[in-house]
């Protein structure tokens, strides 16, 4: 399963969220980002709790503030081989 997470936070605290979060194996790429949220993450997982289980971590985070999460639609389109993620 794949996912996409943008993340609003406290200001100042970017910094010490990506360097938290992007030691998560299930963490494919990890980046501050300009406009309506601070962060965008990327999310591998072969575990089908994995997505919801980081989803769930980020909103407890302290400094979070705001998620907002996009599963990956297999079979249209991107580059993942569903046969390897199923």
């Amino acid at each position: 399963m794949q996912a996409y997470i943008l993340i609003k936070c406290n200001t100042g605290s970017e910094t010490s969220i990506i360097s938290e979060f992007k030691e998560l194996p299930e963490v494919s790429e990890i980046n501050g980002v300009w406009g309506k949220h601070d962060i965008f993450l990327k999310v591998l997982t072969y575990d089908p709790q994995g997505i919801d289980n980081i989803t769930k971590r980020l909103r407890n985070h302290p400094d979070v503030t705001d998620t907002y999460t996009m599963h990956v639609l297999y079979g249209q389109g991107g580059t993942i081989d569903e046969e390897k993620i199923t």
